[in-house]
């Protein structure tokens, strides 16, 4: 009889195809990881320590995915009714990638710390959803492991799953605001430095914009489909995005110092024009012309947008 109540594709067959695509893009975390420790060996322990906790955490998540897949499609193999059951592993599946989202909301917000100057009206609001999205992940854990059915759990506490995926797209959609009306904010009309400045405002949009896709789409396969288990299938890559978000965040630091590095030319040429000046024959005073006057102001462009895209591309200390 389970079997004519149970849709096989979008039960067992959204876990299985969701644990492949997490899979998949834990690699990519891996890949990340080993990228970063060549490219960056003298960032400082904070930041590799941040680095290794992604990975930790990401790995346990796809560990937990598949004792997930095993425990429903090997140890219960031929049994469709158990789908409804909720494993601790499965449980568990949704509290590593909440603290592993924590730390990258965490990251990105001191990011917009130090790139608004400190501006704490700014920080604080995404540091407390952030905490608020943490503590709802840990009741959701809580709760599916003492009631241990979906049906149990959809019945009784189905809100508290809902509040925090809409936590966690509020947050991506502040923090993705709020980089981009900063590093806007901070052209100069430096053709190059501005290229650099696109380059950024480019990335947090790609990074962004997959993580809340992500959980925008698992929100509303939970709330208007909630008799199968897409929205899980569709959890459990949610963490792995994150992960990928900073980590492709922290990596492509050096291709923008590059980019940076290019404007040097165009300096040099500024800072080695010769100064002419003219002596003012009523008073005999002497007067910069024009164009050591419109130098010296571009340099002081160049070295204003410098230090923005120097606080944008990595963490610094406050």
């Amino acid at each position: 009889m389970a079997t004519l109540t149970v849709n096989i594709p979008k039960t067992f067959g959204a876990l299985l195809i969701g644990g492949l695509f997490a899979s998949m893009l834990s690699g990519f975390v891996i890949t990340q990881v080993v990228v970063y420790f060549k490219l960056y060996p003298s960032d400082t322990t904070r930041l590799k320590t941040l680095v290794l906790a992604v990975w930790f955490l990401d790995t346990c998540h796809t560990i937990c995915i598949w004792l997930s897949l095993w425990s429903y499609l090997i140890d219960n193999f031929g049994n469709p009714g158990n789908i409804d059951n909720i494993y601790w592993s499965l449980a568990l599946s949704v509290l590593f990638p909440a603290f592993l989202t924590f730390l990258v909301h965490n990251f990105f917000a001191h990011r917009i710390f130090m790139l608004s100057k400190r501006n704490y009206l700014l920080t604080v609001p995404i540091v407390v959803l952030a905490i608020l999205r943490l503590v709802s992940a840990c009741v959701t854990t809580s709760f599916m492991l003492r009631l241990g059915t979906f049906t149990r759990f959809k019945a009784d506490v189905r809100f508290i799953f809902t509040t925090g995926l809409a936590l966690s797209t509020t947050v991506d959609v502040i923090i993705t605001a709020s980089l981009f009306t900063l590093l806007q904010s901070s052209r100069t009309g430096a053709a190059t430095l501005d290229a650099v400045i696109d380059a950024l405002i480019r990335y947090t949009f790609e990074t962004s914009t997959l993580t809340c896709a992500g959980t925008i789409a698992s929100m509303l396969c939970w709330a208007l489909t909630p008799t199968n288990l897409v929205f899980m299938g569709l959890h459990f890559v949610i963490g792995k995005l994150y992960a990928n978000s900073l980590l492709v965040t922290l990596n492509t630091r050096e291709s923008i110092r590059r980019a940076r590095s290019q404007d040097h030319g165009l300096r040099v040429d500024i800072m080695k024009e010769p100064r002419k000046a003219h002596r003012s024959h009523d008073s005999g005073e002497i007067t910069l012309q024009s164009s050591q006057v419109d130098n010296k102001s571009k340099e002081e462009r160049f070295m204003k947008v410098e230090v923005v895209v120097e606080r944008s591309v990595q963490m610094e200390q406050p």
